[in-house]
């Protein structure tokens, strides 16, 4: 997707609804930033501590500064942070997803029901191609999240170091910022933005089981494309500007020479 425009520059079923993974981390994150400062405090409770990795192994009772949960959730894909977040923001997880699916709607991801904080498979809740790219263009504009998105390492106020999951960040140039995710259910996922001069591009992949492969080869394409369409919008307009100058050129020409038209060689 042009991250500019919002123009789909290539597509394969983008509506067709899926388990997101940890994509949906995104909702979560952008919800937590707005939500809440750096430095507020977050309890952990035992529900939180005890999900499946991914996770950066919270202690239960603990209480945990916001802006290192956050920067786990993103980064390392965290579960227990996702669910002690959402926990503090709603109350309960079940609460939390639906301020995800009214967040979600609000930028125009119509397809998207969240029923978890952290993307782990759960009955009824889904997204598209298209709406994960919506959602990660929209994130993207928040500064705090998108400095986010950019390390590649972080350490916490309590010292653990956190190692961003998002590879294209050293693999592919351009790269600004992503989102990975799996789940035996979703396979590989993926949402992230990349810029080349003034070229922007959002790219959205789902279900897929060569998801780094077929990322390079979208970005490659998407700024192919744009390459292209400018080159063609080029020549139109050095055609009509060509035009242009042989009319003033002629202008000392009779109105029935004006009619007759020029025959320019390019």
């Amino acid at each position: 997707m042009d991250a500019v425009t919002g123009d789909i520059i290539y597509a394969v079923n983008p509506d067709m609804p899926r388990q997101p993974a940890s994509t949906i981390k995104v909702l979560t994150g952008i919800i937590s930033i707005d939500s809440l400062h750096r430095n507020d405090l977050v309890s952990v409770s035992r529900r939180a501590a005890r999900m499946p990795r991914s996770k950066v192994y919270l202690r239960p009772g603990t209480k945990y500064k916001a802006g290192d949960l956050i920067n786990a959730l993103l980064l390392t894909s965290a579960n227990d942070a996702s669910v002690a977040l959402a926990e503090k923001i709603g109350g309960s997880e079940k609460v939390f997803a639906r301020l995800m699916t009214a967040k979600a709607k609000s930028l125009g991801a119509t397809h998207t029901v969240c029923k978890s904080a952290s993307g782990l498979t759960r009955r009824g809740q889904h997204t598209t191609a298209r709406d994960l790219a919506k959602i990660f263009n929209h994130a993207m504009q928040n500064p705090r999240f998108a400095k986010t998105m950019k390390h590649i390492k972080v350490r916490t106020s309590y010292g653990k170091m956190l190692r961003n999951h998002n590879r294209a960040l050293w693999q592919v140039k351009g790269a600004e910022g992503g989102k990975t995710g799996y789940t035996a259910r979703a396979r590989q996922t993926y949402v992230g933005s990349f810029k080349r001069g003034n070229d922007e591009l959002v790219v959205a992949i789902m279900g897929s089981e060569t998801m780094w492969g077929d990322l390079k080869h979208l970005v490659r394409f998407g700024f192919a494309k744009k390459a292209r369409m400018r080159q063609r919008l080029a020549l139109a307009e050095h055609k009509t500007s060509g035009s242009f100058k042989l009319v003033q050129l002629d202008s000392n020409l009779n109105s029935r020479n004006l009619l007759t038209p020029l025959t320019v060689k390019q």
